[in-house]
């Protein structure tokens, strides 16, 4: 196994930049890069792996959590936070 201990990365996450209406377009998102990270496994772990998505996937039932609903809307999860 290659020792990768001092390997950095950037970390990436998908954020909600406004509620969407209609369908999700590309602008409803965005890519916020929010920190390095050094890939390595934790010292003395010896079940643990690093793992790095490729791909990402939007689920049909996100798209309800993409919309703002009115307090007290019967909804099966609440919406995403812009931003977050």
């Amino acid at each position: 196994m290659a020792d990768h201990g001092d390997e950095m990365t950037t970390n990436k996450k998908v954020v909600l930049r406004r509620y969407v209406t209609g369908y999700p377009t590309a602008e409803d998102m965005e890519v916020v890069v929010t920190s390095h990270v050094r890939l390595r496994v934790p010292e003395g772990s010896t079940a643990a792996v690093v793992v790095k998505n490729l791909y990402l996937s939007c689920d049909p039932w996100m798209r309800g959590r993409m919309s703002k609903h009115d307090d007290g809307d019967a909804v099966p999860a609440e919406d995403f936070v812009l931003g977050e």
